[in-house]
């Protein structure tokens, strides 16, 4: 795991004076995203936050100010995608943000080399960061897991293995887009319990999931297990996702084989990519209560039950189209933090490639729905309207058990930590369309 080194120096400032001024990317974050001028036709590129500007990597690299594996790191980032530079592993890429931190401090003297780098943040648009080839998706909140439990199995909600084994699923990477996607409310087969037989027809328990999204590294070939301890070298870094799920398609379908088209209709990320190295001070000791199983040896180091846990706070907020209709603003659902994951970054890792499965750069690992201990801190629609039985009320009058067409979901995360820099993900948002007309009813 990366330990706290200069880069992370609660006093740096930068020449970029804006990222001085209580911004999610001070100078001690340094996250990446692929990037463009707005409205241009230049190729992506890769990019890194600075306050409220953009360092275009591409130009950074074309100066060649940089040397050793920094510029070898920085050369892979002007590709089109991030796969090379996340495949380039924690060493070169810990050069990178090396030398990025030194050249972008107050007194630098790359400062006027650095200069026609930078871009305002407002002028740039986002693509996706990598390509996705395969995204799993966890269930790593034990909160989430018992409160969804309780609805379908009041006397028994967690199934046995939970406390033994990190439970997921492989979902579908080609509807995950970046912040901003809009998308069509799904339509699919639902039964109710008082239905003789399903109908076809638009989702009615539309919901979103608050969950991180873990992006892989460095790669392994077929046939190689991870160790634990060596785990987070094969991780680049973390961003904000949110899983959209079809409740009413989800229950009629995931018996016996679990979620498939009621999950894999679109899936949103934050453009933002935080590193595993900016989040070394936010660390937290990962325990579990005395009654609960010990992980398996695979699974449990002295390292990760030190530092295995990470402090990252989450926010969940709904913007409806009345609110905007009305100039009023966003309404926050709920708050929660990673930090309450039954299981670490670390364990997802070695237990995906534990069976040998092949781990490649730009892979996705969705954390699952990031619930904390009170109902305050719920990660669903579904555990904020108890199943759908419980409307809750917005300050303007609106009611919600699920979304409804027009409804944007926004989610934010940021890391504050006494004696650190606070940092930030930025935010993900995404929009809910009306159902595309049914060819098939009636």
């Amino acid at each position: 795991m990366t330990q706290i080194n200069e880069t992370h120096d609660v006093k740096l400032t930068s020449w970029v004076t804006c990222a001085n001024e209580n911004s999610d990317f001070p100078i001690q974050n340094l996250p990446f995203a692929i990037i463009k001028p707005k409205d241009s036709y230049d190729a992506p590129r890769g990019g890194v936050a600075i306050g409220s500007k953009v360092i275009d990597l591409a130009a950074l690299a074309q100066k060649n100010i940089f040397t050793g594996l920094a510029q070898q790191a920085l050369e892979a980032a002007s590709e089109t995608t991030l796969n090379t530079l996340m495949a380039l592993g924690k060493e070169v890429n810990s050069a990178l943000r090396l030398a990025l931190s030194q050249a972008l401090r107050t007194g630098s003297t790359l400062q006027n080399e650095m200069a026609d780098c930078v871009i305002d943040e407002a002028n740039v648009e986002y693509g996706m960061p990598c390509r996705i080839g395969d995204y799993t998706d966890f269930y790593t909140s034990i909160h989430h897991a018992t409160s969804v439990g309780k609805l379908f199995r009041p006397d028994n909600p967690l199934l046995p293995n939970y406390k033994w084994i990190p439970i997921g699923y492989h979902g579908r990477a080609s509807t995950i887009d970046i912040s901003g996607q809009a998308f069509h409310r799904p339509i699919g087969q639902t039964k109710t319990p008082d239905m003789t037989e399903p109908v076809f027809a638009p989702c009615k328990r539309l919901d979103y999931e608050l969950e991180m999204g873990l992006f892989i590294g460095k790669e392994t070939s077929l046939g190689e297990q991870i160790d634990i301890d060596k785990a987070e070298d094969h991780l680049f870094g973390i961003c904000i996702f949110n899983d959209w799920s079809a409740r009413d398609i989800q229950a009629w379908e995931y018996q016996p084989l679990g979620p498939f088209l009621a999950k894999n209709f679109a899936s949103t990320i934050s453009p933002w990519i935080v590193t595993m190295e900016a989040l070394a001070p936010y660390r937290e000791a990962f325990t579990r209560p005395e009654a609960d199983p010990a992980p398996m040896a695979y699974l449990s180091s002295d390292k990760n039950s030190a530092q295995g846990n990470l402090d990252i706070e989450l926010e969940c907020y709904i913007e409806t189209q009345k609110m905007r209709d009305d100039g009023e603003p966003m309404v926050q659902l709920s708050t929660s933090n990673f930090k309450h994951s039954y299981w670490t970054a670390a364990q997802l890792v070695t237990h995906h490639a534990s069976n040998g499965c092949t781990m490649r750069a730009g892979d996705l690992l969705g954390s699952g729905t990031q619930s904390g201990p009170t109902d305050a801190e719920a990660g669903s629609l579904l555990e904020l309207s108890n199943g759908g039985k419980q409307a809750f009320s917005l300050p303007n009058g609106e009611k919600r058990t699920f979304l409804e067409d027009g409804d944007t979901v926004i989610m934010r995360a940021a890391c504050h930590r006494e004696g650190a820099a606070s940092i930030g993900f930025g935010e993900v948002t995404g929009t809910v369309l009306p159902a595309i007309a049914n060819p098939y009813a009636k």
